[in-house]
């Protein structure tokens, strides 16, 4: 039986090349989630059981869409009834209320727009002018999305925490999926910590 030698050096450099692209492909087609925690007047002191969102209560409206808002207070009770909560709206140990900052935005991107390259184009004179060698600023729109809940122990009255999930829209429609990650992110954060706090 024959065995077939591989050299190594070339795999190695080839998974390398592979695993770069992966990357770069992901980095670009994902955008990035941030979360930010804020208004912690009491910690969480005890395991939370039951919830309700205020703003499905009493018809508050959190997003200038009011399909947005339905997808919200949908996700909310999915993922928190998913995690062992109950809704309850004469009792809750959890009050939700959340909201939204839809703010458009304009960025400027300068391009340099030179076809020849500085080593090939310009090799024997590197002073010389170089009238391929101009820039283009372009403007483009987007949304700063944020994505805000609030948290709050109604026995005390007071907030547990704010999370805010802030991403950026560059296309109308691929909001509705910014929005629902934005939430995932939020209602993640939530989770864990009041899983690690009643432990």
């Amino acid at each position: 039986m024959r065995f077939q030698i591989i050299n190594q050096p070339n795999v190695k450099r080839k998974i390398q090349h592979l695993l770069g692209i992966t990357t770069l492909i992901l980095a670009t087609s994902c955008s990035s989630i941030e979360v930010f925690k804020e208004n912690t007047e009491i910690p969480l002191a005890r395991p939370y059981q039951t919830f309700v969102i205020i703003n499905e209560e009493v018809g508050m409206k959190g997003f200038s869409s009011q399909f947005l808002d339905e997808v919200v207070q949908i996700q909310i009770r999915e993922t928190l009834e998913e995690a062992g909560l109950k809704y309850d709206s004469k009792q809750p140990d959890l009050v939700i209320r959340y909201n939204s900052n839809e703010d458009s935005r304009q960025r400027e991107t300068v391009s340099n727009n030179n076809p020849y390259p500085y080593w090939g184009y310009r090799v024997y004179d590197p002073w010389r002018y170089n009238p391929y060698n101009t820039t283009t600023v372009s403007t483009s729109n987007y949304e700063l999305l944020q994505v805000i809940v609030d948290f709050i122990d109604p026995a005390q009255d007071k907030f547990l925490m704010t999370l805010t999930g802030v991403t950026e829209v560059t296309n109308p429609k691929y909001k509705q999926k910014k929005v629902e990650k934005a939430l995932d992110a939020v209602l993640s954060s939530f989770l864990s910590q009041n899983k690690s706090d009643q432990k």
